[in-house]
């Protein structure tokens, strides 16, 4: 039995950088321009090229040797898991991983690793869908082997990967390739219990990257909780992804769990990371803790909602650049939540959504 976790990879090392952007970049679901292709390839190439020094600065100020952690932090998440499966069912399981941009690359893996099945199943660690992550992943894997993961017909799906009528979207639906899973309850309720033991200042320092609280935060339950999302270009949104309908959704869902649990604050979802001139999806979360520092939200937890691994975006986004908005604008007490990583309760999300494949 295998399982091939997949994410969207990272550097490992500063020689890793350009690289990974190009991978990145060079990708048209991910860096979506309407221009002819040959020359969104040349200006994916020059932009990497000129953003490598840049990134490397900020790489190598998270003091993880000049790369990401991402890489290891979803190895760390294979062990657990295969472990993890391994336990509740009495086989032998191997979970490898890999990336769709960087190393250890997909393309490397064997071609029989990539044909999905209830024995050989492929979850890409993305809770919900994008035209550049899952949508991209399944189109990789069908270049590589023929046939679309997430379609249940042999074949190519072509160009609009597994749809039939303009503005519809892959089912994603194949035996053996997980799709998004931000409305499973097990999902959820790890996501729920994360917080709260976060909150509660239950969580193990050992099991995430620059924790920064080990007790309870006081008055918890009045904390202003700020879901962040890494958000993606609207040129995106009118092509009919339901990445933003989903996100939203997880956020509805999610609130409701907290609520029931004894959180009382205030909610808010907002979108970060963005690049280049095009509009993203908003609000922005800069903007959106400038607003709230001015309107008296002294104290603010943020949840990247969309990641499952901390890395640059929570580590040094979050952690640190959002927090130094936040402090400029009024905020005295400023949180950041993990990631998912091997939370044991999320592990088990994982492992579900495995063995339902069965």
């Amino acid at each position: 039995m295998k399982v091939t976790l997949i994410n969207l990879g990272g550097p490992r090392k500063t020689e890793e950088i350009e690289q990974f952007l190009l991978d990145l970049f060079c990708d048209p679901l991910v860096f979506d321009l309407p221009i002819p292709e040959f020359l969104r390839i040349r200006l994916a190439r020059f932009i990497a090229k000129k953003r490598a020094p840049k990134v490397a600065h900020t790489y190598a100020s998270m003091g993880f040797g000049g790369g990401s952690p991402l890489v290891e932090e979803t190895e760390k998440q294979a062990k657990a898991l295969e472990k993890t499966l391994q336990t509740k069912t009495g086989k032998n399981w191997k979970v490898q991983i890999a990336m769709a941009c960087g190393y250890p690359h997909l393309r490397e893996l064997p071609k029989e690793d990539l044909i999905a099945s209830k024995d050989n199943i492929i979850l890409p660690l993305f809770p919900h869908f994008s035209r550049s992550t899952t949508m991209s992943i399944a189109k990789l894997i069908e270049s590589l082997t023929g046939q679309c993961p997430a379609n249940r017909q042999e074949g190519s799906c072509g160009e609009h990967c597994g749809t039939k009528k303009k503005g519809q979207i892959c089912p994603l639906n194949k035996t053996g390739f997980i799709a998004p899973f931000h409305t499973h309850p097990k999902f959820l309720e790890a996501s729920r219990n994360l917080i709260l033991d976060y909150f509660k200042g239950k969580l193990k320092s050992d099991e995430f990257l620059h924790l920064d609280t080990k007790s309870e935060i006081p008055d918890w339950e009045n904390l202003t909780l700020l879901y962040s999302a890494h958000g993606i270009p609207i040129r995106l949104i009118e092509k009919g992804d339901i990445y933003r309908k989903e996100i939203e959704e997880n956020v509805k869902n999610l609130n409701e769990l907290l609520y029931k649990s004894g959180f009382k604050g205030k909610t808010f979802l907002s979108f970060q990371s963005r690049v280049g001139p095009s509009k993203w999806t908003e609000p922005n979360t800069i903007n959106m803790l400038e607003q709230l520092g001015k309107e008296g939200h002294t104290r603010i937890a943020v949840f990247p909602i969309s990641f499952v691994s901390d890395h640059l975006e929570t580590l040094e986004e979050i952690g640190v650049q959002l927090k130094e908005i936040a402090i400029l604008n009024g905020v005295k007490d400023y949180y950041r939540i993990p990631a998912h990583g091997i939370y044991p309760e999320f592990i088990e999300a994982l492992a579900t959504l495995v063995l339902n494949q069965q």
